[in-house]
C-alpha cells in the first residue's frame, strides 16, 4: 500500500478478474515503458474524493489509475466517463499537468460502468491537513499559493483555436447553459424543501452576464486538493485531476470555483477534503489570489461575483446529489451522513454575496 492508497472499501469491489483480462489485452498497445502484463495485478484505492471512484492498478512495478463513476444512479450528463477521458487526451499535449489517458470501455460489462485507464502520477495532496512538507511553513504556503494561480491562469492562456481544441466545446450560451444544467440538477436531487437554493437559482437566471471575448478551456473543479504537488518541492505542480466538468468557455467560472473552496465552505463542527486549511497562516488570502490572477491573465473581473455565486450554489448542488444517494441507499459512505447541513450552510453563504 503507498501514502495515498487504501485498501478497497468493501462496498466499491470491481469484477478483478474481468478488468485484469481487459488491461491485459489492451495496455501492451498503450506503450507504457516497463509494463509486463504477465505479473500479477494488484489494487487498492485512492480515498480521497466523494464522488467518482478512483482504484490505483499495479502490475509489478508499473502503476496506473482506473476512474469510474460511483455506484448506484447518477444524474443525466453527470460523471462521464468517456467526455473525461477525451478531455484528457486533447488537453494533456497542451497542457502537460492533465495526466496521459491510456485506455478507455465503454463497455460496461466490464466493471459495472463506462471507465477509463490514465497514467499515476506521484506527489502530495493538501487535504483536509497539510502533508508535512507544507504544515508550519507560511512560506511554502505562499509560493504553492502563488503556482496554483499561476496554473490556472496559464491554462487559460491556451489558444483553443491554435490548440485545435474547438471541437471540444460550444462556448456560446456556455454560462446560461451550466446555470440551467445544475439547477435542473438540484431540483432532481433534493431531499427537503431549502428556499435559499431555490432564490439562488432564479437570481442566475436573470443576471447572467455577457459572453466573454476570449473563451478559454475551463477546468471546471479548479480546486486545491484536485493538484497534485512536489513532494521535494511544493510549489511545484506535478498534476492537475479531475477533468470531469472540463468545458470551452468563461474563465471566470474557474476562478469563482477557486475562491469558493478557498474558505470554509462547511460548519466549523464539520472537517473533510471538501474545508479548507487555507486560512492558515501564509496561505495567500482571498484578495490576493484576485490580484495575482488579474494580473496574470489580464482578464476582466468585472463580473467576478456572479461566478463566485454560481459557484457556491454549483458545489452545494454537487453535494446535495452524493447527499440523495446516501439518503436512498446507493451508498453508505459515513462521510456523507452530514452533507444535507453542509448544502445549507453553503446555500446561506451564497445568499449573503447577494448583498456585497
Amino acid at each position: 500500500m503507498t501514502d495515498d492508497t487504501r485498501p478497497v472499501r468493501h462496498t466499491e469491489h470491481l469484477d478483478w478478474p474481468r478488468l485484469e483480462a481487459w488491461l491485459r489485452e489492451r495496455l501492451p498497445s498503450c506503450g507504457i515503458e516497463g509494463l509486463d502484463v504477465s505479473l500479477p495485478m494488484q489494487v487498492e484505492q485512492f480515498p480521497g474524493g466523494h464522488s467518482n471512484l478512483t482504484y490505483h492498478v499495479r502490475f509489478g512495478p508499473t502503476e496506473l489509475v482506473v476512474r469510474r463513476p460511483p455506484f448506484g444512479p447518477v444524474a443525466p450528463t453527470a460523471h462521464d466517463m468517456a467526455r473525461e477521458f477525451r478531455w484528457l487526451s486533447a488537453v494533456h499535449p497542451v497542457f502537460p499537468l492533465a495526466p496521459r489517458g491510456y485506455l478507455l470501455c465503454e463497455d460496461p460489462g466490464v466493471v459495472g460502468s463506462i471507465f477509463y485507464v490514465m497514467e499515476r502520477r506521484h506527489g502530495i495532496v493538501v487535504r483536509h491537513e497539510e502533508p508535512p512538507e507544507i504544515k508550519d511553513r507560511p512560506d511554502v504556503r505562499r509560493r504553492v499559493g502563488a503556482a496554483l494561480v499561476d496554473a490556472l491562469a496559464d491554462l487559460h492562456a491556451v489558444d483553443i483555436e491554435q490548440a485545435g481544441l474547438t471541437h471540444l466545446g460550444k462556448p456560446a450560451g456556455f454560462v446560461e447553459r451550466q446555470v440551467r444544467g445544475w439547477s435542473e440538477r438540484w431540483h432532481r436531487s433534493k431531499t427537503t424543501d431549502l428556499p435559499e437554493m431555490d432564490a439562488l437559482a432564479t437570481w442566475l437566471a436573470q443576471e447572467l452576464p455577457p459572453a466573454p471575448s476570449h473563451p478559454t478551456i475551463v477546468h471546471g473543479d479548479f480546486k486545491l486538493d484536485n493538484l497534485m504537488l512536489d513532494a521535494n518541492d511544493p510549489a511545484r505542480l506535478v498534476a492537475v485531476f479531475d477533468w470531469e466538468m472540463a468545458a470551452l468557455g468563461d474563465p471566470l467560472v474557474d476562478l469563482g470555483i477557486l475562491l469558493a473552496y478557498w474558505v470554509p465552505n462547511a460548519p466549523p463542527e464539520q472537517r473533510d477534503a471538501l474545508t479548507t486549511v487555507t486560512t492558515l497562516p501564509g496561505w495567500l488570502t482571498p484578495a490576493a489570489l484576485i490580484e495575482r490572477y488579474a494580473r496574470r491573465s489580464g482578464c476582466d473581473l468585472s463580473t467576478l461575483r456572479f461566478f463566485e455565486v454560481f459557484a457556491l450554489f454549483k458545489i452545494a448542488v454537487v453535494i446535495q446529489q452524493i447527499y440523495f444517494r446516501f439518503v436512498n441507499g446507493q451508498t453508505d459512505d459515513p462521510r456523507f451522513v452530514t452533507f444535507g447541513e453542509r448544502v445549507a450552510f453553503l446555500a446561506r453563504r451564497a445568499t449573503s454575496l447577494l448583498s456585497v
